[in-house]
């Protein structure tokens, strides 16, 4: 089910009814069949597919609780396989396949294994990560096994942020499930103001943007420089208010029930450092991978050979993580080679003195934002292209042979009213970063007669600007 789905906003509010109408003892039921419900809208028969990695993490967990020594081992890499397993096959299969197919093809060679002709789960990549950093806690006896399989399953399947995260550790959320939480009409309108601000982030933005950078990066070949140009700088607002807005409507819709969900982006684009990036975006997925396989890995406590192979296999991933293409890998490597490259600037800054004579300089902190700005943006052209070629052409191309010659989509008009919209998100974003705006797009300090009047007024924005979507960016992993 869409977050931006009438039918959402339907099953939103009933489920809400029926949370608090219910009896404790049968609200957590209520909510695994609803989440299952929400789930099954897309495709019914992939709900076993968590059922059977549910099954086996549940039983792993208990195992890891009861046995010492080895047997502990065995079991955490019987579900870590399981997993790992699971989404190989749905993600990577083809992938894998495909590129064996090219190597044979050099060699004169066929390759006689076809392609499966099967889906991707939706969201098989976050409910994988969530459900492994359940055993993996166990195992580390940061967390108790969870005896009762009702509990354990809603663990995975909690509809809010099933489909794209956050991805929950179990630490915060597990014994959320055994909590009574009461209705309170702050939690409602907290919660409904966070889901009119993703909601507004996801339709009136991200998607009208878009409608832009689909055209473009379709058919990249046919566009000059500006045009590219300005689709990767409409992109580069796209996904983050696709996805933030998304996480938005997540965190409140549990807020709303009474869960903690953590916070998944903190104003990413008013980075000084690729390392602060990576803090700020996606923080539920960078944390995952620092928490269990950069510090695993012996983290930055390890010879400077062994630290460098660290972290580009930690980005590597990370882009592999998103998907099954070389752009999404090249796109990884990009941001390893960035983390580095600072890494390394930052020394020379050290040892010169440089960064005590110009680093509380406001033209130098404005200038490392926008620094970090533009090479995050190069670095998008690799996730949204649909091929190495496209991104490369891209990337010689935008900023080559400059011309005036600008795509303007399906009127100036539009395109106008896109970077107005951003402008927009950039004044909210500065208010929120000077602490005046919260997490919402209102300052606090205005009276409440005129915050509400600009909800409402947000509200008929949604209705008047707002582009249909049938898909989530992240939903693809």
């Amino acid at each position: 089910m869409l977050f931006n789905s009438i039918a959402y906003f339907v099953f939103l509010p009933l489920v809400v009814l029926l949370y608090f109408l219910l009896p404790q003892q049968w609200r957590n039921i209520m909510l695994l069949a609803a989440s299952c419900y929400f789930y099954m809208v897309f495709i019914p028969v992939y709900v076993l597919i968590l059922g059977f990695t549910i099954v086996i993490d549940y039983y792993a967990g208990i195992y890891l609780e009861k046995f010492q020594g080895d047997r502990r081992r065995y079991f955490l890499i019987l579900s870590i396989v399981a997993n790992v397993s699971v989404l190989a096959f749905f993600k990577y299969y083809n992938f894998v396949n495909n590129n064996i197919s090219v190597f044979l093809a050099s060699f004169g060679y066929i390759n006689p294994v076809p392609d499966l002709g099967i889906a991707l789960p939706i969201g098989l990549s976050f409910h994988t990560f969530q459900a492994m950093s359940y055993t993996i806690e166990v195992y580390r006896g940061n967390q108790k096994a969870e005896h009762n399989f009702l509990t354990y399953a809603l663990y995975v399947m909690f509809f809010p942020q099933l489909v794209a995260g956050p991805i929950e550790r179990p630490q915060n959320m597990l014994h959320q499930f055994y909590e009574k939480h009461h209705f309170t009409l702050d939690r409602l309108i907290t919660g409904s103001k966070l889901i009119l601000w993703g909601l507004f982030k996801k339709v009136v933005i991200a998607d009208r943007l878009a409608a832009y950078t689909d055209v473009v990066y379709s058919n990249p070949h046919q566009f000059g420089s500006s045009t590219l140009l300005l689709a990767t700088f409409f992109f580069t607002f796209q996904i983050y208010c696709d996805f933030s807005g998304y996480s938005d409507i997540a965190i409140g819709s549990a807020h709303i029930l009474g869960f903690r969900l953590m916070q998944n982006f903190n104003l990413p684009y008013l980075s000084r450092s690729i390392s602060d990036f990576w803090k700020r975006w996606h923080i539920s997925l960078s944390t995952w991978f620092s928490d269990y396989v950069y510090k695993p890995m012996g983290g930055n406590r390890v010879p400077r050979y062994r630290w460098v192979f660290n972290i580009f296999t930690v980005f590597l991933l990370s882009g592999l993580w998103h998907g099954a293409n070389w752009t999404y890998v090249i796109w990884g490597g990009l941001h390893g080679a960035y983390y580095l490259v600072e890494y390394t600037a930052a020394i020379i800054g050290r040892k010169t003195g440089l960064d005590k004579r110009i680093g509380s300089s406001i033209v130098w902190k404005i200038f490392q934002t926008m620094y970090v700005f533009v090479i995050v943006l190069v670095a998008w052209v690799f996730f949204r292209a649909s091929s190495v070629d496209d991104a490369m052409y891209i990337v010689t191309h935008m900023l080559t042979g400059f011309t005036l010659q600008l795509y303007t989509g399906s009127s100036a008009f539009e395109t106008v009213v896109s970077l107005a919209l951003i402008l927009l998100l950039f004044v909210v974003q500065l208010f929120q970063y000077k602490g005046i705006a919260g997490i919402y797009f209102f300052p606090s300090r205005i009276p409440w007669l005129f915050r509400w009047t600009g909800y409402a007024f947000t509200i008929i924005l949604i209705g008047m600007l707002g582009v249909s979507s049938e898909k989530f960016i992240y939903f693809q992993f």
